[in-house]
Protein backbone atom coordinates (compact mmCIF):
# COMPACT_ATOMS: atom_id res chain seq x y z
CA UNK A 1 0.00 0.00 0.00
CA UNK A 2 2.83 2.42 1.33
CA UNK A 3 4.35 1.84 -2.18
CA UNK A 4 1.22 2.90 -4.14
CA UNK A 5 0.73 5.92 -2.48
CA UNK A 6 4.83 6.71 -3.13
CA UNK A 7 4.11 6.09 -7.04
CA UNK A 8 0.39 7.89 -6.87
CA UNK A 9 2.24 11.15 -5.26
CA UNK A 10 5.52 10.80 -7.63
CA UNK A 11 2.98 10.98 -10.60
CA UNK A 12 0.80 14.11 -9.04
CA UNK A 13 4.53 16.03 -8.72
CA UNK A 14 5.24 15.43 -11.99
CA UNK A 15 1.96 15.95 -13.35
CA UNK A 16 1.85 19.44 -11.63
CA UNK A 17 5.21 20.51 -12.24
CA UNK A 18 4.81 20.02 -16.03
CA UNK A 19 1.30 22.15 -15.66
CA UNK A 20 3.87 24.52 -13.78
CA UNK A 21 6.48 24.67 -16.83
CA UNK A 22 6.58 27.74 -19.32
CA UNK A 23 5.73 26.97 -22.48
CA UNK A 24 6.08 28.52 -26.08
CA UNK A 25 2.76 27.50 -28.01
CA UNK A 26 2.36 28.20 -31.68
CA UNK A 27 -1.78 27.93 -31.87
CA UNK A 28 -3.12 26.42 -35.04
CA UNK A 29 -4.89 29.50 -36.39
CA UNK A 30 -1.30 30.78 -36.91
CA UNK A 31 -0.63 27.56 -38.91
CA UNK A 32 -3.95 27.79 -40.93
CA UNK A 33 -2.19 31.51 -42.25
CA UNK A 34 1.08 30.35 -43.12
CA UNK A 35 1.90 26.20 -42.95
CA UNK A 36 5.44 26.32 -43.91
CA UNK A 37 6.45 28.64 -40.98
CA UNK A 38 9.13 27.89 -38.45
CA UNK A 39 9.60 29.93 -35.16
CA UNK A 40 13.08 29.59 -34.15
CA UNK A 41 13.55 30.50 -29.96
CA UNK A 42 16.68 30.79 -27.94
CA UNK A 43 16.32 30.93 -24.00
CA UNK A 44 19.46 32.84 -22.45
CA UNK A 45 19.32 32.64 -18.32
CA UNK A 46 21.82 34.30 -16.13
CA UNK A 47 23.05 37.18 -18.20
CA UNK A 48 23.97 40.82 -17.17
CA UNK A 49 22.27 43.17 -19.73
CA UNK A 50 23.64 46.30 -17.93
CA UNK A 51 24.69 49.13 -20.13
CA UNK A 52 28.43 49.93 -20.22
CA UNK A 53 29.50 52.67 -21.39
CA UNK A 54 32.99 51.62 -21.70
CA UNK A 55 31.41 48.81 -24.09
CA UNK A 56 29.31 50.90 -26.38
CA UNK A 57 32.20 51.83 -29.16
CA UNK A 58 32.26 47.97 -29.53
CA UNK A 59 28.33 47.89 -29.70
CA UNK A 60 28.72 50.78 -32.07
CA UNK A 61 31.12 48.72 -34.39
CA UNK A 62 28.85 45.38 -34.04
CA UNK A 63 25.89 47.29 -35.72
CA UNK A 64 27.62 49.53 -37.83
CA UNK A 65 29.66 46.09 -39.54
CA UNK A 66 25.84 44.29 -39.90
CA UNK A 67 24.50 47.60 -41.33
CA UNK A 68 27.19 47.27 -43.98
CA UNK A 69 26.20 43.43 -44.23
CA UNK A 70 22.25 44.00 -44.83
CA UNK A 71 23.23 46.43 -48.24
CA UNK A 72 23.00 43.02 -50.01
CA UNK A 73 19.50 42.53 -49.11
CA UNK A 74 18.75 46.29 -51.23
CA UNK A 75 19.36 45.98 -54.56
CA UNK A 76 16.18 47.24 -56.01
CA UNK A 77 14.52 50.55 -56.06
CA UNK A 78 11.73 51.36 -55.49
CA UNK A 79 12.66 49.93 -51.35
CA UNK A 80 9.68 48.06 -51.64
CA UNK A 81 10.35 45.88 -54.43
CA UNK A 82 13.47 44.19 -52.43
CA UNK A 83 12.86 40.62 -51.68
CA UNK A 84 12.67 40.48 -48.61
CA UNK A 85 10.51 43.58 -48.21
CA UNK A 86 8.48 42.15 -50.61
CA UNK A 87 7.70 39.39 -49.17
CA UNK A 88 6.60 40.63 -45.72
CA UNK A 89 4.52 43.11 -46.94
CA UNK A 90 2.69 39.88 -48.34
CA UNK A 91 2.50 38.42 -45.39
CA UNK A 92 1.38 41.04 -43.60
CA UNK A 93 -2.21 41.31 -45.98
CA UNK A 94 -2.66 37.42 -44.90
CA UNK A 95 -4.18 38.82 -41.81
CA UNK A 96 -5.92 41.83 -40.43
CA UNK A 97 -3.11 44.38 -39.63
CA UNK A 98 -3.24 47.87 -37.77
CA UNK A 99 -2.90 50.17 -40.87
CA UNK A 100 0.59 51.25 -41.59
CA UNK A 101 2.11 47.56 -39.89
CA UNK A 102 5.08 46.34 -40.94
CA UNK A 103 7.70 43.72 -40.53
CA UNK A 104 10.51 44.89 -38.02
CA UNK A 105 12.98 43.82 -40.04
CA UNK A 106 11.52 46.50 -42.68
CA UNK A 107 11.83 49.05 -39.99
CA UNK A 108 15.64 48.20 -39.99
CA UNK A 109 16.56 47.96 -43.39
CA UNK A 110 14.46 51.20 -43.96
CA UNK A 111 17.33 52.95 -41.65
CA UNK A 112 19.77 51.06 -43.91
CA UNK A 113 18.62 52.48 -46.41
CA UNK A 114 18.32 56.08 -45.69
CA UNK A 115 21.84 56.06 -44.42
CA UNK A 116 21.01 56.48 -40.50
CA UNK A 117 22.98 55.30 -38.14
CA UNK A 118 22.58 52.29 -35.34
CA UNK A 119 22.69 53.33 -31.94
CA UNK A 120 23.29 50.77 -29.02
CA UNK A 121 20.21 50.44 -27.02
CA UNK A 122 21.50 47.28 -24.24
CA UNK A 123 23.20 44.25 -25.11
CA UNK A 124 20.87 42.16 -25.49
CA UNK A 125 19.25 44.06 -28.07
CA UNK A 126 22.27 45.40 -29.75
CA UNK A 127 23.05 41.95 -30.46
CA UNK A 128 19.84 40.84 -32.13
CA UNK A 129 19.51 43.60 -33.82
CA UNK A 130 22.94 42.73 -35.75
CA UNK A 131 21.76 39.08 -36.74
CA UNK A 132 18.90 40.58 -37.70
CA UNK A 133 20.32 43.05 -39.89
CA UNK A 134 23.35 40.78 -41.17
CA UNK A 135 20.92 37.92 -41.87
CA UNK A 136 17.81 40.05 -42.99
CA UNK A 137 15.29 38.36 -40.50
CA UNK A 138 12.69 39.44 -38.15
CA UNK A 139 13.89 39.06 -34.56
CA UNK A 140 12.60 40.23 -31.46
CA UNK A 141 12.93 39.56 -27.58
CA UNK A 142 11.06 39.23 -24.21
CA UNK A 143 11.95 39.20 -20.79
CA UNK A 144 10.82 35.70 -19.88
CA UNK A 145 10.04 36.67 -16.29
CA UNK A 146 8.08 38.94 -17.08
CA UNK A 147 6.02 36.93 -19.11
CA UNK A 148 2.65 35.71 -17.09
CA UNK A 149 2.04 31.69 -17.66
CA UNK A 150 2.85 30.33 -21.45
CA UNK A 151 4.34 32.51 -24.28
CA UNK A 152 1.78 31.71 -27.34
CA UNK A 153 1.48 33.02 -31.00
CA UNK A 154 -1.70 32.86 -33.03
CA UNK A 155 -4.65 34.93 -33.92
CA UNK A 156 -6.76 37.53 -31.67
CA UNK A 157 -9.88 36.98 -29.94
CA UNK A 158 -9.94 40.86 -30.19
CA UNK A 159 -9.58 43.47 -27.16
CA UNK A 160 -6.40 41.89 -25.83
CA UNK A 161 -4.55 44.71 -23.24
CA UNK A 162 -1.20 46.35 -25.13
CA UNK A 163 0.44 48.88 -23.59
CA UNK A 164 3.19 50.26 -26.82
CA UNK A 165 6.72 50.66 -25.82
CA UNK A 166 6.55 54.27 -25.53
CA UNK A 167 2.89 55.31 -25.21
CA UNK A 168 0.70 55.90 -22.66
CA UNK A 169 -2.22 54.81 -23.60
CA UNK A 170 -3.32 51.04 -23.68
CA UNK A 171 -3.60 49.86 -27.96
CA UNK A 172 -5.71 46.77 -27.86
CA UNK A 173 -5.49 44.32 -30.23
CA UNK A 174 -7.38 43.43 -33.09
CA UNK A 175 -8.99 40.36 -33.95
CA UNK A 176 -7.94 38.00 -36.05
CA UNK A 177 -4.50 39.94 -35.63
CA UNK A 178 -1.53 37.65 -35.51
CA UNK A 179 0.20 38.49 -32.03
CA UNK A 180 2.22 36.69 -29.24
CA UNK A 181 0.50 36.89 -26.02
CA UNK A 182 0.19 35.53 -22.43
CA UNK A 183 -2.58 35.16 -19.63
CA UNK A 184 -2.34 39.21 -19.19
CA UNK A 185 -2.64 40.19 -23.10
CA UNK A 186 -0.37 41.16 -26.33
CA UNK A 187 3.24 41.46 -25.91
CA UNK A 188 3.71 41.54 -29.95
CA UNK A 189 1.03 42.51 -32.57
CA UNK A 190 1.13 42.17 -36.11
CA UNK A 191 3.76 39.28 -35.55
CA UNK A 192 6.63 41.41 -34.22
CA UNK A 193 5.74 44.52 -35.12
CA UNK A 194 5.14 46.85 -32.40
CA UNK A 195 6.47 45.71 -28.64
CA UNK A 196 4.97 46.03 -25.26
CA UNK A 197 6.45 48.06 -22.50
CA UNK A 198 5.24 45.03 -20.05
CA UNK A 199 7.64 42.45 -21.29
CA UNK A 200 10.50 44.34 -23.42
CA UNK A 201 14.08 43.84 -22.57
CA UNK A 202 15.53 46.27 -19.92
CA UNK A 203 18.67 46.43 -18.13
CA UNK A 204 17.57 44.69 -15.35
CA UNK A 205 16.66 41.58 -17.98
CA UNK A 206 18.37 38.53 -16.62
CA UNK A 207 16.38 35.55 -18.36
CA UNK A 208 14.86 35.98 -22.49
CA UNK A 209 13.60 34.50 -25.10
CA UNK A 210 14.44 35.38 -28.47
CA UNK A 211 12.47 34.57 -31.53
CA UNK A 212 12.93 34.72 -35.24
CA UNK A 213 10.21 34.46 -37.81
CA UNK A 214 10.28 32.76 -40.84
CA UNK A 215 7.34 31.75 -43.81
CA UNK A 216 8.75 30.02 -45.91
CA UNK A 217 11.93 27.48 -47.20
CA UNK A 218 14.32 30.12 -48.30
CA UNK A 219 13.96 32.46 -45.03
CA UNK A 220 13.48 29.18 -42.82
CA UNK A 221 17.42 28.37 -44.32
CA UNK A 222 18.49 32.02 -43.57
CA UNK A 223 16.63 32.45 -40.00
CA UNK A 224 18.53 28.96 -38.81
CA UNK A 225 21.53 30.07 -39.77
CA UNK A 226 20.86 33.75 -37.63
CA UNK A 227 19.64 31.81 -34.39
CA UNK A 228 22.83 29.99 -34.50
CA UNK A 229 24.91 33.22 -34.92
CA UNK A 230 22.85 34.42 -32.28
CA UNK A 231 23.31 31.92 -30.02
CA UNK A 232 27.25 32.24 -30.59
CA UNK A 233 27.26 35.97 -30.30
CA UNK A 234 24.93 36.03 -27.01
CA UNK A 235 27.24 33.26 -25.50
CA UNK A 236 30.46 34.92 -26.11
CA UNK A 237 28.91 38.11 -25.14
CA UNK A 238 27.04 37.10 -21.67
CA UNK A 239 29.76 34.42 -20.84
CA UNK A 240 25.93 32.22 -20.77
CA UNK A 241 25.09 29.13 -22.84
CA UNK A 242 21.58 29.67 -24.64
CA UNK A 243 18.90 26.84 -25.28
CA UNK A 244 17.68 26.47 -29.30
CA UNK A 245 14.50 25.04 -30.34
CA UNK A 246 12.43 25.48 -33.32
CA UNK A 247 8.63 24.99 -34.07
CA UNK A 248 6.82 24.08 -37.08
CA UNK A 249 3.15 22.85 -37.44
CA UNK A 250 4.34 19.03 -36.77
CA UNK A 251 6.27 20.31 -33.71
CA UNK A 252 3.93 23.47 -32.64
CA UNK A 253 5.48 23.88 -28.70
CA UNK A 254 8.60 23.52 -26.10
CA UNK A 255 8.99 24.26 -22.74
CA UNK A 256 11.17 26.98 -22.73
CA UNK A 257 11.42 27.44 -18.34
Amino acid sequence: MMHKQIISLSKNFLERMKSEMKKVIVDTTFWEVFPEATIELLVIEGMNNQVDLSNEPGFTQLLDQAAKKAQVYLTEEPFSQNEVIAQWRKAFTKFKTKKGARSSIEALLKRVSQGRKFLPINPLVDCYNSISLEYGVPCGGEDLEKIKGHLQLGKAVGGEKFLPLGALDDAPALPEELIYFDEEGAICRCLNWREAQRTMLTEETTKAVLVIESINEEQAFRGAQAMEALKELTEKTFNITGKRSTLTAENPETVIQ
